[in-house]
């Protein structure tokens, strides 16, 4: 890994001036991934220490455990991945228009804290972000729904939306499981797995799920349905509150 470095463009940032959780997760466990030696891992975990920079070149290094791998800028750690060996529990989905219809119940839509976030911001203009809108769901205490249909700026060569797309997408409708608007969050922890990636333009929804609260700190489990409700990805993630300032 002498010399590798991850740099995030501007256009997948998540609060002002910073990545996007989520992608900048999968950005990350792909250097994982290419930097070992065997197989990848099939589920990793990314710690965030710092908000990760956009623009901005990031060391790639391994720690002194050889299967962790470290993103940092100088000698500040901004953020690190390791495989993840816990188990994720699948948010049982709803169908495409009943995730459409949610959007109704977005909280964004009133008050958003980041508005040009690339997967949930409401200021993003046409195709340049997720366009995700994860709504509470009436009768489902704490359950977000959003749908997705993938455009071909998030293609690969082989029309297929590319993993760290689908790890943004797993990232807010876990956040806004709660009122991210009155009290905002920031993403400190994901663990992930992707097993599949969907078709442009196919219709997903993805599932988010309160797991728990303590202190500053909530505690999010999401999933990412391709059509016919097959499993595109799960997530867990730990979110921290905003101080007041």
């Amino acid at each position: 890994m002498t010399g590798a470095t991850l740099i995030v463009p501007a256009r997948f940032n998540g609060p002002p001036g910073s990545a996007n959780g989520g992608y900048f997760s999968g950005r990350l466990t792909a250097c994982l991934a290419d930097s070992g030696g065997g197989a990848p891992p099939a589920a990793v975990t990314v710690t965030l220490r710092k908000p990760p920079p956009l623009e901005e070149p990031m060391d790639l290094v391994r720690a002194e455990a050889p299967e962790t791998l470290v993103a940092k800028i100088g000698t500040v750690i901004v953020a690190e991945a390791e495989p993840f060996s816990g188990d994720f529990d699948e948010v049982e989905p709803v169908s495409f228009e009943e995730a459409r219809k949610a959007a109704e119940y977005y909280g964004g839509l009133v008050e958003h804290p980041f508005p040009a976030c690339f997967s949930c911001g409401i200021a993003r203009p046409g195709s340049d972000g997720l366009g995700l809108r994860p709504g509470l769901l009436p009768g489902r205490e704490g359950v977000t729904a959003a749908s997705w249909r993938p455009d071909g700026s998030l293609a690969d060569a082989a029309g297929q939306v590319r993993p760290e797309f689908v790890w943004a997408a797993l990232d807010c409708p876990g956040g806004w499981t709660v009122d991210v608007a009155g009290r905002p969050l920031v993403l400190g922890r994901m663990s992930g797995q992707v097993l599949a990636a969907p078709g442009v333009g196919e219709q997903c929804v993805v599932m988010g799920r309160l797991d728990g609260r303590q202190g500053r700190q909530a505690f999010t489990s999401t999933t990412a349905h391709g059509t016919g409700g097959r499993v595109l990805g799960h997530a867990r993630a730990v979110w921290i509150e905003i101080p007041a300032s």
